[in-house]
């Protein structure tokens, strides 16, 4: 295999030791000063705050890549858009799968009886985030990880990193080089499209509802939404509860309002009910079904929340199937230079050939359940014991999907409790568009692209979530 590529750095590295240990302390500060922080999962605590893990300088990216998946994201949106909207197509590629995977099946079957009820909104509100690794093998051309419909977060603490890292830069005297940091307007793009759902929801008293976990970690990246809602707007209150408090204080009004005490809810923003340890009981999964029956708008509705499985992806990438959503020659070749190789492995003559495939050169691929979260995948080495463990009906539950080799970039990885002075290290960065659309089967509201982010981690480290303590915040710097 050829010599992974390094990226040339922003700046020259390494940087004197004493200049690295007092402009690491000054970014530590200024990450807690401005909110690029969560609360600690070894030691919670909802009095205290520790800054979210952040590389030093802004990490090398293709401006090319960078500005291809920025002008696709609205091509994006609209696919998923029409995929949500496909009863057909999300029935049948989903008709294994929920054989199996119990969590895909409790949501398939709110769907299904909300289709029997009928929906009591038509309109439904993406906040999406496309994710990319640029492949090495392919002149680092950007390739889809995967598509986020629920709780697509970061689009507010990445908003500080631009900011962050254009003060450490300064600190280092290369402010001339800010200029190829693009600037993000995450927060500000994806609040307005909540803004415009409660618009179209036209009631000047309801509110917008944050659907939340029992503990939230990642409080101000939901925080700095709901203040930016609140600076913009403040007569939209915004209220935040869990599954069960929703459960136990929400009922449905005559006209199919969702009423919370004495509010109705306009917009309903899920930051949580994407992974089973969110629904502690029936409970849980009543209250997501009387929201979903509700007039209020959900981000996202509940085909939406399918539309984003891994089994969906797959199935997208399959040769000619984009033709389905996508009429415009130009946008289905666009769209399919992305796709990476994406194989089913349920007990048919492909997945069976899928299944030896794996087992053969492991090393090429990564398994995906149907789970969103982080720390759930598969890799390499790993992935014949895991298969070998699973009978044929259960690989319906899983993807496989080629192994993206992205090139490395060298930086510092900025932790709590981490080494002074932190050392250099080798990276590799996965970028995620946002993009925002709003619309029933018929109309689309609006569209657009909504800002970025960018996790790194380590280049030895399979996962990157940053939530699941597996990466650290970034921000992308342009190389032509």
């Amino acid at each position: 295999m050829s010599e992974t590529p390094v990226l040339e750095p922003c700046i020259p590295l390494s940087i004197e030791e004493r200049t690295l240990i007092d402009v690491t302390e000054k970014a530590k500060d200024w990450a807690i000063m401005h909110g690029a922080a969560m609360r600690s999962k070894a030691n919670f605590s909802p009095d205290s705050l520790n800054f979210a893990p952040f590389i030093l300088m802004p990490s090398s990216f293709p401006r090319k890549e960078f500005e291809k998946a920025k002008n696709l994201q609205t091509i994006i949106n609209q696919l998923m858009h029409n995929v949500a909207h496909d009863e057909e197509f999300l029935t049948t590629t989903l008709a294994e799968t929920v054989k199996v995977d119990e969590f895909t099946a409790n949501l398939f079957n709110v769907y299904k009886k909300v289709l029997a009820n009928g929906f009591g909104q038509a309109y439904s509100l993406g906040l999406l985030r496309s994710d990319y690794l640029a492949h090495m093998f392919e002149d680092n051309s950007v390739k889809q990880v995967e598509i986020n419909t629920i709780a697509s977060s970061f689009g507010g603490i990445s908003t500080q990193m631009m900011p962050l890292q254009s003060f450490v830069m300064s600190e280092l005297g290369h402010a001339d080089k800010i200029k190829n940091m693009p600037e993000n307007t995450a927060l500000s793009s994806l609040c307005g499209g909540m803004i415009k759902a409660w618009e179209v929801y036209a009631e000047p008293k309801a509110v917008i509802l944050f659907v939340i976990e029992d503990v939230s970690y990642n409080i101000c990246d939901q925080r700095f939404h709901e203040f930016y809602i609140r600076e913009q707007r403040p007569n939209i209150k915004v209220l935040r509860r869990t599954l069960t408090e929703v459960h136990k204080e929400g009922k449905l009004g005559p006209n199919k309002e969702l009423l919370l005490c004495e509010y109705e809810v306009a917009v309903i923003y899920f930051r949580a009910g994407y992974e089973p340890r969110h629904y502690h009981s029936q409970d849980e999964w009543d209250a997501r079904y009387m929201m979903e029956c509700s007039r209020a708008i959900k981000c996202p509705s509940i085909h939406y929340h399918l539309a984003g499985t891994k089994k969906v992806q797959q199935a997208l990438a399959q040769p000619a199937m984009l033709e389905r959503f996508i009429s415009d020659p130009e946008k289905i070749k666009a769209v399919g230079q992305i796709f990476t190789g994406l194989y089913s492995l349920d007990d048919s003559e492909a997945g069976n050939a899928s299944y030896e495939m794996a087992l053969k050169e492991p090393e090429r691929f990564v398994l995906k359940p149907q789970r969103e979260g982080g720390g759930n995948n598969v890799y390499g080495v790993d992935i014949p014991d895991a298969l070998r463990k699973m009978s044929r009906v259960e690989r319906a539950a899983w993807i496989l999907m080629d192994l993206i080799q992205p090139p490395i970039s060298k930086g510092y990885m900025i932790r709590p409790g981490g080494k002074s002075p932190p050392e250099v290290v080798d990276l590799v960065s996965e970028l995620g568009i946002f993009g925002v659309i709003l619309g029933d089967v018929d109309n689309v509201i609006c569209n657009y692209q909504a800002g970025h982010m960018l996790r790194t981690k380590l280049s030895t480290a399979n996962e990157g979530g940053v939530a699941a303590g597996l990466g650290a915040l970034d921000s992308p710097y342009l190389l032509d």
